[in-house]
């Protein structure tokens, strides 16, 4: 599916994602106000503090919404955590003067079988798959493949080999099943945590994972507030730098933080780099034609409309973890 008409002929830019950061950051802490205080009627704001740019920035920004003593900062580290999320999670905590709580939820993890079903379905592909062993999904970059793209597994050994493997349907979706734990876990202790304290939770998705599905329903896709929700991801960064947010969060590439092996978001998900995926998904959104963009950010049109499919089909095969609860009658009586 390609765009059908371009409201900017001639003139697309890939500085069209550019924004006013201290307008742009006046809008968001005003809205935080009224929406937490106001129309929810909460004291303050509970962030989980990953250690990337999205949770940093949403810590910034509820920090001067509400103060630093009514932003509490959650760190919640697991077996397959990276030290820097923790070590940088704890830096920005620093630097906004927030009190911070650790939550390691590895425990509750290991007791609902997280752990265990996540090995359990690669010993379906991997037999000699173990404790010691490494893992993660990876996708293939969508520039250099055609048709359809799929996920595979590539596992470590404990003497250092790497191996990937194609996964048939119902291995993959155990092993995300399983992986899920972490996001819902996480999200639970964030209410309590909101709970206790009266708080809102505060939800840390930019435009480009919410539009695109990459999050968890009931995970980190669930929250009272999501202030940075319609900014794509280029300019969440711009916000980062406005905000003094430090700079080698800054310089960090997205991570998933989500498997025992390091993993960048474009080869678990997105399947090309970021700044080239906010582009295009402007463009879709804003009906410009692929050569247009493909001119900007010196590609090809097919290359780009590659990226114009993936959206498109992200979006499809993810609606349902945008759908609310379906209702018989949802007539709401006074």
């Amino acid at each position: 599916m390609q765009a059908t008409h371009s409201k900017t002929a001639g003139a697309f830019s890939k500085d069209a994602l550019a924004l006013d950061a201290p307008l742009e950051v006046a809008r968001i802490v005003a809205f935080l106000r009224d929406r937490v205080l106001g129309v929810l009627g909460r004291r303050g704001a509970v962030v989980g503090l990953s250690g990337g740019i999205d949770s940093s920035v949403v810590a910034a920004l509820c920090t001067r919404a509400f103060g630093n003593t009514k932003v509490l900062g959650l760190l919640m580290p697991e077996r397959d955590s990276s030290a820097d999320s923790l070590r940088l999670g704890r830096a920005v905590a620093t630097q906004l003067r927030l009190t911070t709580t650790v939550e390691d939820i590895a425990p509750a993890l290991e007791a609902l079988g997280a752990y265990r079903r996540q090995r359990e379905a690669i010993q379906a592909v991997v037999p000699g798959y173990g404790p010691d062993w490494k893992c993660k999904l990876v996708l293939g970059s969508v520039l250099e493949r055609d048709g359809i793209n799929i996920t595979r597994l590539t596992v470590q050994d404990p003497n250092g080999e790497v191996s990937t493997i194609r996964l048939p349907p119902d291995v993959y979706l155990q092993i995300v099943a399983a992986t899920n734990y972490k996001q819902r876990v996480r999200k639970m202790t964030e209410y309590y945590h909101a709970d206790r304290l009266k708080y809102a939770v505060i939800g840390t998705p930019n435009r480009l994972e919410h539009d695109q599905g990459f999050f968890v329903k009931q995970g980190d896709g669930d929250a009272d507030v999501m202030p940075i929700a319609h900014l794509y991801k280029s300019q969440v960064y711009q916000l980062a730098e406005y905000l003094g947010i430090d700079e080698e969060i800054r310089r960090r590439p997205p991570t998933s933080d989500t498997f025992s092996m390091p993993q960048s978001q474009e080869e678990f998900y997105f399947a090309a780099p970021y700044r080239l995926t906010d582009i295009c998904l402007y463009a879709v959104n804003h009906g410009i034609f692929a050569d247009e963009v493909a001119e900007a950010v010196g590609l090809t049109a097919a290359q780009v409309q590659k990226v114009f499919n993936d959206i498109i089909s992200k979006r499809r095969a993810t609606r349902y973890l945008h759908t609310p609860p379906l209702l018989v009658d949802v007539e709401i009586e006074d």
